[in-house]
């Protein structure tokens, strides 16, 4: 099996994975990247927060370089106060 790495992008900050995980498939590491981004977002929902979007992102590397990326943009909007 080959290891992954799971950076955690939050907006602007970059948080490296140093340990990783060890999977099998791509389709493997999709759904672990998947997972820990939602993860994210509802940790963003708890925080207090202007009404503007987040952004956050896993990307993920193997020894060679980057082989995937997930996004995901998070804003709510209030149309009624």
């Amino acid at each position: 099996m080959k290891r992954y790495f799971f950076d955690l992008r939050d907006g602007d900050e970059l948080t490296p994975d140093d340990e990783g995980l060890e999977l099998s498939t791509m389709e493997a590491v999709q759904e672990e990247a998947a997972r820990s981004l939602a993860d994210m977002a509802r940790d963003v929902y708890r925080r207090p927060h202007n009404g503007a979007g987040h952004r956050m992102a896993i990307e993920v590397r193997d020894d060679t370089g980057p082989v995937l990326q997930a996004k995901f943009t998070f804003q709510i909007e209030r149309l009624k106060h």
